[in-house]
């Protein structure tokens, strides 16, 4: 037996040195295909490819035409003459104004190919130079190659039908060989026919006229030449023939005739509504033109009235010049050059590839119905579905047997199986089943390089796609965080979360271009997303002036959350300004140009605040931080802000039923009881994960269990190395300045001062606390009027601001500092 595990062992590390060999064969593959591709799309190869084919038509189109006057002498030396020709250095009598190579190339391209049709060729490069060099759309392209192609063929035809020696070249061998051949066949009389009906055929197809000036001169001219006493005679049988067709509806239905001439009274009416109008407009001026006169001889000379000009508006012409003048705004161009970062950077941890253990699949599947069978409920179908982590058996009960029943026997299943902990779904939506979920005995690591080269993730359109594991049935499980539109993380210590918020801002570096998206990272534990400091001037967001951009002091948490909802209330005045409802409509606006920087409009990334530990904040800070998040998470998903916010303690006090209200998405992994459980999803099963990425994702209506994928320190560390190395923006994205606490108490300082606040304020600097507690007590009055002289005493200056559970600092360190502070408010007038 052990030289069986040796020899196993042996062939695994081989084939696992073998997959390390292929997986850096192919990243060197990649890495020069990546090479190839820069190379392709370099705007300098495009340039000179352009300026070639510009070169390339102006030099055909001047040999050709040089060709038609120097043919006599050129065409007997030319003839039968091949490239080396041009470069074998003899002199030679070719009078072509470019010389041999001019002569041998109006050859090849009149004579031997399409005759004087080929200089469609030219033309055409001409005008796919220009348009690739200098950005110029002289001509639709395909429009016109289709129409230049069709009019090559019938013109080399035709020149070639009505030249014939020695000028043969003016239709070309092509011409030549067909005319030959159809005059061969059908003779001199049908080869005209043939020329004509191509003709008329290649008009029909390309422009498809209308006939319709045909069929008038034909009335005209039958009008013309029918005598008047004919044309009278067939006017009156169709009029006899009418009438009798009429006449029983005459007899039977007077009021229908009626309602006819009343719409026909109508009609002739309405014949020109656009008249109409003309008229109505041309009154309404009339008036306003006598009313402006009127007021103009009732004022006086001193008595001016001026009529403002309307604003100039841009109809939709316009509006489409400009886009083709400038072309469309392009948000990316500050950072042309960006490269989103590559496959190469994260690591293959799982082998891809679900391994199906048989034995264990018979065995549980045997221990489930044994199980079920001692409680006497029978089933009369079970099939398995294999996960990374996870397989799901599901099972149909037989008639009669109660959901509630398979539901109660978790744990004695959980016992049969010997399993670390199972979860029951009765019954699966959308299905007519029972699930029972089983841990694997041997897991399989999802690796975030399986969920981005997936193509769900690769070929999705979202605007903020996060791949965040694999599901069940081991499939890719991509989803849009603008959806959300809020995301809410919770479980205990070590079970993924720092990992799970690692994979949704990995998602995103991989998927957008900075000018896109911009992060606000909030990490209380100061380890935890230091890594993303590299991509400052790229990626994330700060306030102005600070030095570091991913916050960890509480009371700069609080400012940046006030001046998130600054922004928020900014960007909601720009998109009523623009008429629109959302993000998503505002900037598909200002790429089109239709709204105005000069008026502070701009482009609008969207920004994803992340904060790692929200308990924390919870404790420290309370209402100062759930009151903006709050506020942030009802009003701030149309303009394009969505929060991401995690914690390890969800218990009431930190997710309140207000953060649970605004954030509908919900992500639990494992949690040590069922209440916490609850407390996340508003439902069970979160005790019964596994641990290690293992997450229940609730969207709002469902649970869906997920395996998360898991992304290594270092592959986020070369991740982020790789962005920051690149060229970026001076500056991180600045958020506005927040709203300073002490602007509204200017308002109490107008007011007199409580008649108790000497005594109060010598009770505070006494204590060295700040308390409305402590002063309800000594002095025995009202806690709201204790209340108002705290609020007194920090519009003052005399305390600090409110910190949560802990006392007001005191700013005057003791009684002679007092009496000093005293007399000032009562030079103020104030006391």
């Amino acid at each position: 037996m052990a030289a069986k595990a040796k020899n196993t062992y042996k062939k695994e590390s081989k084939s696992g040195t073998k997959k390390k060999k292929a997986s850096k064969s192919t990243s060197l593959n990649g890495s020069g295909f990546k090479k190839v591709l820069a190379f392709l799309k370099d705007e300098r190869l495009h340039k000179s490819f352009g300026l070639l084919l510009i070169l390339f038509g102006l030099y055909t189109i001047i040999a050709c035409v040089s060709y038609l006057f120097t043919w006599k002498y050129d065409a007997s030396i030319i003839d039968g003459e091949s490239l080396g020709f041009v470069f074998n250095g003899e002199e030679s009598e070719i009078r072509n104004w470019l010389g041999k190579l001019g002569a041998l190339t109006a050859h090849q391209f009149l004579k031997v190919w399409f005759g004087i049709a080929s200089l469609f060729i030219p033309f055409y490069a001409i005008i796919i130079g220009v348009r690739i060099v200098f950005k110029l759309k002289l001509l639709p392209l395909f429009k016109t190659v289709k129409i230049g192609f069709v009019g090559m063929v019938w013109l080399s035809i035709t020149m070639a039908f009505i030249f014939d020696a020695p000028r043969d070249f003016m239709g070309g061998l092509f011409g030549e060989q067909v005319i030959s051949w159809v005059d061969s066949a059908i003779g001199f009389v049908g080869t005209l026919f043939f020329v004509l009906f191509t003709g008329f055929l290649a008009v029909i197809v390309l422009f498809n006229p209308s006939f319709a000036f045909l069929q008038k001169w034909f009335d005209k001219s039958e009008s013309e030449f029918i005598p008047e006493e004919e044309v009278e005679a067939k006017n009156k049988i169709k009029e006899e023939e009418i009438i009798e067709d009429q006449k029983p509806v005459v007899v039977d239905l007077n009021e229908e005739e009626e309602k006819e001439e009343e719409e026909e009274k109508e009609e002739k009416e309405n014949e020109n509504p656009l008249l109409e109008l003309e008229v109505e407009e041309e009154k309404e001026e009339a008036k306003i033109e006598e009313k402006q006169e009127e007021v103009k001889e009732e004022s006086d000379d001193d008595f001016e009235v001026t009529v403002p000009e309307e604003e100039e508006m841009l109809n939709d012409g316009e509006l489409k010049d400009k886009v083709k003048e400038f072309g469309e705004y392009d948000p990316k161009l500050d950072l042309s050059s960006y490269e989103l970062p590559g496959l190469e950077m994260l690591e293959d941890h799982g082998g891809g590839q679900i391994q199906m253990n048989k034995e264990e699949l018979e065995r549980n599947k045997n221990n489930i119905i044994e199980t079920l069978q001692n409680y006497k409920i029978e089933i009369s179908k079970i099939k398995a579905t294999i996960g990374p982590t996870v397989t799901l058996y599901e099972i149909v009960p037989a008639p009669g047997v109660r959901i509630s029943k398979i539901k109660n026997l978790e744990d004695d299943i959980a016992l049969s199986l010997a399993a670390l902990g199972i979860r029951i779904i009765a019954p699966m939506p959308g299905k007519g089943t029972v699930g029972i979920e089983v841990p694997n005995s041997n897991p399989d690591i999802v690796s975030m390089r399986s969920l981005i080269a997936s193509d769900k993730f690769q070929n999705n359109k979202m605007e903020l796609p996060v791949a965040l594991g694999k599901t069940i049935s081991n499939e890719s499980f991509v989803t849009d965080l603008t959806k959300m539109p809020h995301l809410l993380m919770a479980g205990a210590t070590g079970q993924g979360k720092s990992v799970g918020l690692n994979a949704i801002l990995v998602s995103i570096l991989y998927k957008k271009h900075p000018a896109q998206v911009k992060f606000v990272l909030v990490d209380p534990k100061k380890v935890e997303l230091t890594l993303f400091n590299k991509i400052e001037r790229h990626f994330l967001a700060k306030l102005p002036g600070d030095s570091d951009a991913i916050i960890t002091d509480t009371s700069k948490v609080v400012e940046t959350l006030n001046s998130l909802c600054v922004e928020m209330d900014n960007r909601y005045e720009l998109l009523k300004d623009a008429m629109v409802r959302n993000i998503k409509e505002y900037n598909q606006k200002f790429i089109n140009r239709k709204l105005n920087p000069e008026n502070g409009h701009r482009y609008l990334p969207y920004i994803v605040l992340v904060i790692d530990e929200f308990a924390d904040l919870i404790m420290t800070a309370g209402k100062e931080v759930e009151t903006p998040i709050a506020r942030l998470a009802q009003l701030a998903r149309a303009i394009g802000i969505h929060l991401i916010v995690a914690t390890q303690r969800p218990s009431v006090n930190v997710i309140t039923g207000i953060i649970k209200a605004n954030f509908p998405s919900r992500i639990a992994f494992r949690v040590t009881s069922k209440i916490d459980s609850r407390t996340i999803l508003d439902a069970g099963g979160a005790d019964q994960l596994i641990g290690r990425g293992d997450m229940l994702f609730s969207p709002g209506n469902e649970l869906i269990r997920l395996q998360c994928g898991f992304v290594d320190t270092p592959e986020v560390d070369d991740i982020t190395e790789f962005i920051g190395s690149q060229r970026a923006y001076p500056n991180a994205y600045e958020l506005p300045e927040p709203e300073m606490e002490g602007d509204g108490s200017t308002k109490e300082l107008d007011d007199a001062l409580d008649s108790l606040f000497e005594q109060a304020a010598d009770i505070v600097v006494n204590a060295q606390a700040g308390s409305a507690s402590n002063i309800q007590r000594k002095l025995k009055i009202g806690y709201n009027r204790a209340g108002r002289i705290i609020d007194q005493m920090e519009a003052t200056g005399l305390i600090g601001p409110h910190k949560g559970s802990k006392p007001r600092e005191v700013l005057v360190p003791d009684v002679l500092g007092l009496e000093q502070f005293l007399n000032n408010l009562r030079d103020k007038g104030l006391l």
